[in-house]
């Protein structure tokens, strides 16, 4: 083992005192390679950023896995074996309806090592009127407690405190400027199922901290969200389970059991594991956002990409110095093989060139994607930040070596090949 290190050593040394003398060739080379794998580094982090903040932005506001009661369907009666029959059959209308046993489901989940919240939840059409502005809401009660596990609320409430129970809601950004409100402002909810299922009235009840009907309340607005998507922040009403439960005529009934999980990418085949323990109708966030999936698709494509054909790029340049290098040094290859140096130590000087090349560039180019970094993070559009870590900069300088290892090879082995006589003449 001394030995072989040692035989390293001196072909370190001499593929060094090759570098030396082409300095100008070296320093060029080295400073493509630098540039290349800049690029990789600051690219690839780049569409990391922007992916994470995208991912952020959508799921921030959502669950990774929704869990809800199966479709309700028409059973038909069967005909005798010898009857044709021929039907024509309208879908069955799905109605409002509670998830049988969801306090067992519930426990069960909460064991699960794939998950890492659970959160059940009744959530239903309503309307909240105020005065004159009439606005059609989704009624969502849970408990805050596990529901801050799925979305934390408290990091996008703008105002008021973070609070349901006893007459008090949470609305969003948009629908407290449409309806004229803010926090302390009293609204009247309803979910039109009450007497045929009539709008409910204009004039506000005298007694406003206390219910109106089973379905129909006057509440409290304890504070206002903003969740950034203008869809839910114009829609979403948060109250307490039980009430949302009365309003909804589901008493001691859940509608929807949220999920998260350790790893996003893989919330398609955990839905497809827990719908099946729970029988339960299982739908994943991939589902739902199907183009933001292809979005991240094309963006890993497009980094990936880049990646090649730099690295091509500067493999291609590493071989073309170390061919006209080896074509320089023919006559010093003549003579270290005549002093008996082996076609494997020859080889091995030409690729420690090739390993020196890209250590050192990538080294350099790593000192260069910081600053790029920091440069659009500080100067740049402040919409999100470009994180880098330490195992993007040691992947890449590994596979600057490996690629000027590689393209290193077929200037070696035409090095190695070299008769020493005919080197030696060469002029």
């Amino acid at each position: 083992m001394t030995a072989f290190f040692g035989r390293l050593w001196i072909d370190a040394t001499i593929a060094i005192s090759f570098l030396r003398e082409g300095r100008i060739q070296s320093l060029m080379i080295t400073l493509g390679v630098a540039i290349g794998v800049a690029v990789i580094i600051f690219i690839t982090a780049l569409i990391q950023g922007l992916q994470t903040n995208l991912i952020e932005s959508t799921l921030g506001s959502q669950a990774h896995i929704r869990l809800v009661a199966p479709d309700e369907v028409n059973l038909i009666a069967p005909y005798a074996d010898d009857t044709l029959q021929l039907i024509q059959e309208d879908k069955r209308p799905q109605r409002l309806r509670s998830i049988n046993n969801w306090q067992q489901i519930t426990d069960t989940l909460d064991q699960l090592p794939l998950l890492t919240a659970v959160s059940p939840n009744v959530s239903g059409p309503g309307f909240v009127r105020r005065g004159e502005a009439l606005e059609s809401v989704i009624l969502v009660g849970t408990d805050l407690a596990r529901y801050q596990n799925i979305i934390p609320l408290d990091e996008y409430l703008i105002s008021g405190e973070l609070r349901v129970g006893a007459d008090n809601v949470l609305i969003g950004s948009e629908l407290a400027k449409d309806l004229g409100v803010e926090v302390g402002s009293k609204l009247r909810l309803d979910t039109g199922q009450d007497d045929g299922d009539s709008i409910p009235s204009n004039n506000l009840s005298n007694n406003l901290g206390s219910n109106l009907s089973n379905n129909s309340a006057v509440v409290n607005i304890a504070g206002i969200f903003e969740l950034g998507v203008r869809e839910l922040d114009a829609r979403y009403v948060y109250l307490d389970l039980k009430q949302a439960q009365s309003l909804l005529n589901l008493p001691g009934g859940i509608t929807v059991i949220d999920l998260t999980v350790e790893d996003i990418f893989e919330a398609e085949e955990i839905a497809a594991q827990v719908g099946r323990l729970t029988s339960l109708q299982a739908e994943s966030w991939i589902q739902t956002n199907a183009q933001l999936l292809s979005g991240l698709t094309a963006q890993s494509l497009s980094s990936n990409m880049i990646v090649v054909f730099v690295a091509i790029s500067v493999a291609f340049g590493i071989a073309s110095v170390l061919s006209v290098s080896v074509v320089q040094r023919t006559r010093e290859i003549g003579i270290l093989r005549a002093m008996g140096a082996t076609r494997q130590q020859i080889l091995r000087i030409f690729l420690i060139q090739g390993a020196i090349f890209g250590l050192l560039g990538s080294i350099v180019g790593s000192g260069v994607s910081y600053v790029l970094v920091w440069s659009f993070n500080t100067f740049g559009p402040d919409i999100f930040t470009i994180p880098i870590s330490i195992n993007l900069i040691l992947v890449t300088m590994s596979l600057a070596t490996l690629t000027g290892v590689i393209a290193a090879a077929i200037p070696a082995r035409r090095a190695a090949a070299l008769d020493p006589v005919v080197a030696i003449r060469y002029v």
